[in-house]
Parts: C-alpha cells; structure tokens; sequence
C-alpha cells in the first residue's frame, strides 16, 4: 500500500492601506491536505480560508491632513529678484542710518549715548519679536488678514523646524526687510539726533536680521560660522540650545528669537500668560498655548537624515 500526501500553502500578499489611521492585519492561513490511497474509496478533506484585513479606528489620535515638508529644491524655499531687491534695500536703508548716526556724534561728541541707545535698541528688539513669535504661535491661523501667511508659517515651522536651516537668505529676510525700508526711511530723513538715530539703527537691524538669528539657532554647530557660534555662545545671539526649548512640549517659553535675552525674564514671571488670561477675559479667545498639543505642533523627522526600513 501507498501513500501520497500532498500539502498546497498558497502566497500571501499584504498591501498597507495609507489612509486608514490604525490597521491590524489578521490572516489566517491554513494549508490544504490531500490523501491518496489504493483503497477505492478516498477521503479528502480541505479547508481554505481567505487572508482578512481588519480595520481598528483610532478614536484616540485625529487624523488631522497635512502638506508634506517643503523640498531641498522647493521654490518656496528659495529667493527672488523681488526679495533680494527687498534685503538689498534693507541693508542701504541701514547702513545710511548706521552713518548718519556716526556723523552727528562725531559733531556733536557725543559717543556714550548713542552706544546705551543703541543696547536700548537690541534688548528691545529681542523683546518685541518674543512678543510677535508669541501673537502668531497662539491667535489666529492662515485666513487671518495681513498675518495669515505668516501664522500659517510658524505653524509649519514648528512641524518642520529644519526647513528654515534650508531657506535661502534673502528668501528668509525679505518680508522684514520691506517692513524695515518703509519704517526707517521716513525717520532717517526727518531725524537728526545721532541718539534717535543710535536707537533705531540697531533696533531695526536686529529685527530685520531676527530670522537669520532665529534659522542659526536651528543650525548644527559645525556647520555655523565659527563667529555665530561664538556670538552664540556668549548670548549675543540666541544660541542652539535656548531655542530648543521653544520647541519642546508645552511650546509656551522662551519665544524671543533676537538674543533670547528677554526670555529669563518673561517666562519666570508668566508675563505671556497674563496677557493671555487678560484677552481670554476682555475677548473670549483662547491662546493655542492653554490646548493639549495637536499635530500641527508635533516636530516631523527630515526624512533626508532618517531612514525608516520596514521588513
């Protein structure tokens, strides 16, 4: 007598589903047999069930869509006749003001106060972009009128922090640089007095630079400029570490991006959250800052420098 046994286990192919939150995969494979003898009477038995997805909602995590990251080679990310026409007239727009401070307190002699208006100048130039960073972090979104753009953003900024490392320079700085040109001109031509003048030269440049300061502070250290990092180091510029903290859960300190001098001060005596709970009270208006962190605040990877290897 002879026996022949034959077993069939079939392929399997799993596809993943990208637009379902949650999958579970279950198939259950069971291999046919099929028994052959020289009785004339044969049994066979078969069983054959089919592989089977089955889908979990997640009714903890939202799906919330989102653009992917800007690319290396995006055009957002890279500069324009227009913006550079922007920075180039910043920088004039500056330097005539840097000299005509010069001037009158070379006519004047006048040294000291022109220098203390100009630390004036920085300090307050580091405390008004914690306060801008702050309004734009936690009101409004993209269709709010004149700063729709710009919260849209520092929303992505904040899922995306390592794009601003990529956007080239007069891309980053046109926007304030326009801003500065319309703002300064007018008192450059008007204003004489080399401490007004001090003030507002250095001022205006630490604002109109803020972004630059604001990208370096994202960058690797070994990539920066030996200066910036030195410049970094002794608190002149906000350094690497200090920012980091902004974009670390609860994301409601340290929003001064010029020298982060400001930061210490508004963060240990909750200034921002004072001015939050006086609009809430006046307004009715919640700050982003008061809601558990959603998606949009949650830093993504550079796929770039990660490799995800699925088996």
């Amino acid at each position: 007598m002879s026996i022949l046994k034959q077993h069939r286990c079939p392929s399997r192919s799993l596809t993943r589903i990208p637009t379902s939150p949650r999958l579970h995969l279950v198939a259950r494979l069971t291999c046919s047999a099929t028994t052959t003898t020289t009785k004339p009477k044969s049994s066979q038995n078969q069983l054959v069930i089919e592989p089977r997805l089955e889908t979990k909602p997640d009714s903890i995590t939202p799906i919330i869509p989102s653009v992917g990251p800007p690319l290396s080679n995006d055009p957002s990310l890279q500069s324009t006749w227009s913006h550079r026409a922007w920075v180039a007239s910043g920088c004039t727009t500056l330097f005539f003001s840097l000299a005509k401070t010069v001037t009158g307190a070379a006519d004047t002699h006048m040294w000291f106060e022109p220098i203390v208006a100009g630390y004036v100048g920085y300090v307050l130039a580091d405390l008004l972009s914690g306060v801008y960073h702050w309004g734009i972090d936690n009101y409004g979104d993209a269709t709010t009128p004149i700063f729709g753009s710009q919260i849209e953003g520092f929303q992505g900024h904040h899922k995306w922090p390592w794009t601003i490392t990529r956007r080239q320079f007069a891309n980053n700085l046109h926007a304030l640089a326009r801003s500065i040109t319309l703002t300064v001109l007018p008192i450059e031509i008007l204003c004489n007095d080399p401490v007004i003048q001090g003030f507002v030269t250095v001022c205006a440049g630490c604002i109109m630079f803020s972004q630059q300061f604001h990208a370096w502070s994202h960058g690797t250290k070994s990539k920066l400029p030996p200066l910036v990092v030195a410049l970094q180091d002794a608190g002149v510029l906000v350094s690497r570490s200090q920012h980091s903290a902004h974009h670390r859960p609860p994301y409601n300190s340290n929003y001064c991006i010029v020298s982060g001098v400001c930061n210490e001060f508004l963060d240990k005596n909750k200034v921002f959250e004072a001015l939050e709970m006086i609009i809430f009270f006046k307004l009715e208006v919640r700050p982003r800052s008061w809601s558990e962190p959603g998606a949009e605040w949650i830093e993504e990877m550079d796929e770039a420098q990660s490799q995800v290897t699925v088996h």
